[in-house]
Parts: C-alpha cells; structure tokens; sequence
C-alpha cells in the first residue's frame, strides 16, 4: 500500500503574543493508539534543548470530535485509537521567542522556525511523505508577507516562488531540514554553477545586496567545483536575520539559517573588506562548507538521526573543525579576501587555542564525545578543562593539510582527503557514514605515508601541534609574542557598572595560585579601588614577580590576597612570509588541484 501523507499546518495564529498553531494529521493511524513525539535537539546544535516546553497546549481530534492524549515523557504523547478510517490530528499551539538559528521566533515583523521545534514526530511513520500546509497571519497588516525556504512547492504550486501555500517533504528528516522564514524580507537572487541561489535578508538593515551576492557567488562556486559537479542540491537558500549584536549559523541540506549584526553587511559605497563583513562572509562559507561536510559526508553516529536523546560521536573535530579551516580557506582561494588577512585569521585561532588551558587536558576525540555536557554548557571553569573542537580541529586541518603536502611532495594533500570522504562516503554511503579511523586511513591510503603518530598526538593526546615547524617549508614564519607588556594576573574579567568581577581564573596562573576564584568581586590593589578602566593601568606600574595586595568581596565577605605577578603572557601569534613563494605554497594557496583553475591572490 503506498504510504500516506503525513499532513501539518503551520499559522502564527497569534504574532503579537508569539504564539504558532500547528497541526499534524494522520490518515491511517496506529490502531492501538497513535504515538507523537517532538525532537529534543536539532541536528547541527549539539545540546538537548527540549522544544516540546514551549507547547503550551495540545489537543488531538478525529472526526470533530475529542481524543483522549496522554503525555507519557517529556516530548511524546500518546492518542486513544479511533474509529477504523477516521484520520487523527494533533493540534498544538506553541511559544515561538527564541531569538536564534535553532528554534523559533515569531512576531509582528517576521516569523522564522526550524521543523525539529515546530513538527510532531509521528512514531513509526518517519518515512512516510509529508505536506505542509504554510499558512500566513490573519490581517491587513500582513497581505504582503512571503516565504522563503528551500522546501519543495508541492505539485500544485510548481512556478509560485514564495507564496504560501503546500510544501512537500519525501520523509519527516527532510521536513525538518529546511527552515522557513515569513515576512517582507528583502530577496536577492544569484546563480552558481547553474544552481539557483537565494538571499533573504530579514530585519532592518542597508545591505548592498548587489555587492553580497557577488561576493557569496565565488564563495558558494568555488566550494561546488572543490567537490566537483554537479552540486548536491537543486537549489540553496541563505536565511539572514540581522539584528543589533548577533552572530551564528546552523546548516541545513539546501538552506541555511544566519543570524548577524547588521552592520556585518555590506553598505552601498563601502571599499575594500571590513573584518566584520569578512567575518559575515566567513560565516556564509562555514555553513555553506556544510552542504557536504556534515549534511552528506557523516558520522556514522549521524547517518540515522536519535532526535530523543543524544548522539555521540568523536568526529566533530573533524566536521566542524576541518569545517572551520575550509571556511576561511575557500575565502582565499576564491580571491574574496587577501592572502594578509587569512594569514591573520590563521593567528587568531592559533590564539584562541593557546590562551586556554583546556588544551592540555581535554582531547580532541573527547571534546567531540563531550560536547553535549561541556562544550555548549560553558562555566567559569570552561576553558581550564574544555578544547573546541572548531577552533583546534581546525588547526589539526591546517597541520595534516601540511603534512600530507610536505611528506608527498605536494602529491597529495587534505583537499583530496575530503574529495575521497565524499565519493566514498557523500553520495548515498550504503556502509553508514564515517567511522572513527576512516579519515586517518584514507589520508594513508592516498599518501603512503604512517600518520598513526599525528593522529595519536592531535586527536587522542594533547601534545602541542607544531606548526612552526610544519609552516616553515611553505615559507611562512609563525612566531609568539607578548600581546602587551602588563604584568599577567592569569585571569579574565568583566565589568559590571563601575566594578570588576573576575570570570575565570586560569589554571596554573598567579591568580590561582593566591587563591582567587571566579565571582570574586576585585575592589582593590594595593589600596587602591579597582574600576574597569583602571584596572590594567594599576597593573602596569607593577612589574612580573612583584607581589600585589588584592582585596575582593567574595559573596559578601571582603578577603585579602597576595598575587605575585608572572610574566606577560607570550600568547599571541604572527604569521609572515619568510621568503619568495615556492611550490608547495603556491599549490596549497591557489588550490591547483581538481576544483579547477587557480583563483588571483591579491
């Protein structure tokens, strides 16, 4: 019997209040009772969110009339069986004010939402075809509202782009993988290798929009040619929501969801390349990056989704980071920004990973493993004990890159690495995704070479990656220095009016070493009252190995410590060219290799 249709209805039944009406009916229904469940986390964010708590009233129905619906855990409901051809819906009216890439978000200006929070679950029916039935507000005040999302049009509204209307999904994992965005956003169209792209940009804002597509363009066609054509997509879509301060993104298979400062855009009349447009940019190729790594090429701990509990794998340095190396790279490669400034991209993460001690205590395996528990749960103690797995594993990117160039002779390097991850692994992998090993026997495979030591050392330990040593027959120097000359307390800061209170408290640091702890509320230093701008100038007039008296208030007791001072911290990195370019560094920095010709560095 050819599956039924699994039918939803989605309406912001109430914007003002943030509220969404949404309706899920199944034809043929289990006979015993039919089970509903909603994602607990959304595939890409890896933290147990529980989405059904923003459900703030379910009914379930058959013929008009009431069925009995049980809630038997946190996300899944249970209905009483009904009469034998009777279709079954679920009604749930839902709180949609999360602000972000994840959830869903609802007003008088826009309303966006991923499936995972919006779409009940029908259990034992995930792979049936699903409709959706997008519904605009009721009122004047929004005639003029569209929709913008990669989900197919049903067959009836083939040729009426953005309208609301049915959309068709071939399973419940497709339907959840494409968010949708409703309002008067502003649309831009672009083309790359003959797949059609979309820009919607939502929020107040002054986008050069002519000046984004053009630079999303060479991102979004040089990462199609580095895999090869013809891309896995029909169509792609760019959801942006530009807000006062924000920055993030989540991938989807053929969309994915931004959120950005507004000033992060492009404006008309604006030269050159801004870090913060660059960092936008940068954003757009990270998650576009995605389209492959993650949403295609998984880990096999990903290749059939657990949207009840967690899903463990000790690959995400691997995903995001390598990810997180590409992002920046294809910017380069592509020519949209100048080798300078990648360069100094390459030291800020270097940065990142050196000022936490986190480094030496965690792996990068176990990060991965962890992420769950501690990497999207940040506390004070944070970056003592945690690695990311973007920020490091893209420097494990960076040196295995180096390494199968070097040990090759140029013959091979991580961009065949990830082609091979996505012939054998991409495209409809029959052997269930990535394992654990298979990215250290591949880069084997291809190049000859025994790298059971780097992986040991840079995935499962914790030794210091090499890079200088591994930048140098590329002809590029990296160098540490002392970010400034005050004296190091070994403690980060925040401000909280006129006052300074101490966030973290680095391990092995003189802080730590005197006692101090995080909360603490630092009021004075040698008698003198402690304020966030003078803070570093009382500091500077001490010099490393001097001992200072601090007062704190520690909950609301005033204690006394004495802080002998280290060294200024040498923590900050500098990449420079030591000579002519060569052939190893023209070959990685062009990408002469099967993405096609070499891009024009500036």
């Amino acid at each position: 019997m050819k599956p039924a249709h699994i039918r939803y209805r989605i309406r912001p039944s109430n914007p003002a209040a943030h509220l969404l009406e949404v309706a899920c009916t199944v034809a043929r229904p289990d006979p015993a009772g039919q089970r509903f469940a909603l994602p607990a986390w959304i595939p890409g964010s890896y933290l147990i969110r529980d989405f059904a708590r923003h459900i703030v009233a379910i009914r379930a129905e058959a013929a008009d009339k009431p069925v009995r619906l049980d809630k038997i855990d946190k996300h899944t409901w249970q209905a009483g069986p009904v009469e034998k051809g009777e279709s079954l819906t679920v009604i749930c009216e839902i709180h949609a004010w999360d602000l972000s890439v994840r959830a869903a978000h609802a007003d008088q200006t826009h309303v966006f939402f991923n499936g995972s929070s919006v779409f009940l679950r029908v259990v034992g029916h995930e792979q049936s075809p699903c409709l959706v039935d997008i519904q605009r507000p009721r009122g004047k005040a929004f005639e003029q509202w569209r929709v913008a999302t990669a989900l197919a049009p049903a067959h009836a509204r083939a040729g009426q782009p953005h309208a609301f209307g049915l959309y068709s999904a071939a399973n419940y994992d497709e339907l959840i993988d494409h968010p949708v965005e409703m309002g008067n956003f502003t649309l831009a169209r672009f083309s790359a290798c003959g797949v059609p792209h979309e820009v919607a940009i939502s929020g107040r804002h002054d986008c050069d929009v002519a000046r984004l597509t053009v630079d999303l363009q060479r991102i979004c066609e040089w990462q199609i040619r580095f895999f090869g054509e013809p891309a896995p997509m029909s169509h792609y879509v760019f959801l942006v929501t530009a807000v006062g301060e924000a920055y993030g993104g989540l991938e989807h298979r053929a969309s994915t969801a931004l959120l950005c400062a507004r000033d992060q855009l492009p404006y008309p009349g604006m030269r050159g390349m801004p870090e913060r447009y660059r960092s936008f940019l940068g954003l757009c190729s990270h998650e576009y990056f995605h389209t492959w790594n993650v949403k295609r090429i998984k880990p096999a701990a990903f290749s059939a989704y657990n949207l009840d509990a967690e899903n463990y794998t000790t690959l995400l340095w691997a995903f995001e980071g390598f990810t997180s190396y590409y992002d920046d790279l294809a910017l380069l490669r592509c020519g949209v920004i100048k080798r300078k400034a990648w360069l100094e991209l390459i030291a800020k993460t270097v940065d990142k990973v050196q000022r936490d001690p986190g480094r030496q205590r965690q792996t990068l395996a176990d990060s991965s493993f962890d992420a769950w528990t501690k990497y999207y749960r940040p506390d004070e103690n944070t970056p003592n004990a945690v690695v990311s797995y973007y920020a490091k594993g893209a420097l494990v990117a960076l040196a295995l890159d180096l390494t199968l160039r070097a040990g090759s002779s140029g013959r091979v390097s991580l961009d065949d690495v990830m082609r091979a991850l996505w012939q054998r692994h991409g495209q409809g992998d029959p052997r269930g995704g990535v394992g654990d090993d298979d990215i250290q026997l591949i880069a084997e495979q291809l190049s000859g070479l025994d790298l059971e030591g780097f992986f040991a050392d840079a995935v499962y330990g914790t030794t210091e990656l090499d890079l200088a040593r591994l930048l140098q027959p590329f002809g590029i120097r990296l160098r540490s220095t002392a970010a400034s000359s005050t004296p190091w307390l070994g403690a980060l800061t925040g401000s909280e009016g006129n006052e300074v209170r101490l966030t973290t408290v680095y391990a092995a640091s003189p802080a730590q070493a005197a006692g101090l702890s995080a909360g603490d509320l630092l009021t004075a230093i040698d008698g003198l009252r402690v304020t966030p701008s003078t803070l570093d100038r009382l500091l500077n007039r001490r010099k490393p190995g001097e001992t200072v008296t601090m007062h704190v208030f520690r909950r609301d007791e005033l204690v006394k410590f004495q802080v002998q001072l280290g060294e200024p911290a040498r923590d900050s990195h500098q990449l420079r060219w030591q000579r002519k370019a060569n052939t190893l560094r023209q070959a990685w920095l062009h990408d002469r290799g099967r993405a096609g010709a070499p891009s024009t560095l500036r």
